[in-house]
């Protein structure tokens, strides 16, 4: 899966940058504003490979990261992400307790 390389990369490369270096390209927000939404995006992914273990895990990371957002526009974009994810996922798994759903 491409965009599971991808968001792995991304994630890699977030845990080398600094605030400053991001000032520098010109974005406002801080490194630690880039975790929840590439947690969520590693969240789906895994979630569309089954693997639900991992999304539940990344899912974890994103709840946790989620306050280093401001209430603009991003901030919104992501933590509504973060809520349509957690909703559809429970058709499939239970991810904030790790049960597969009985049909």
């Amino acid at each position: 899966m491409p965009e599971l390389v991808r968001d792995l990369r991304a994630l890699a490369a977030a845990d080398q940058l600094t605030d400053a270096d991001l000032a520098q390209s010109g974005v406002a927000l801080p490194v630690a504003g880039l975790y929840p939404s590439l947690h969520l995006n590693l969240s789906n992914c895994y979630l569309e490979l089954g693997d639900f273990d991992r999304a539940r895990e990344h899912l974890r990371h994103a709840k946790d990261t989620i306050g280093s957002l401001g209430d603009d526009a991003y901030g919104q974009l992501i933590k509504g992400g973060l809520e349509r994810l957690a909703e559809s996922s429970a058709d499939a798994t239970t991810l904030d307790h790790g049960k597969r759903r009985v049909p």
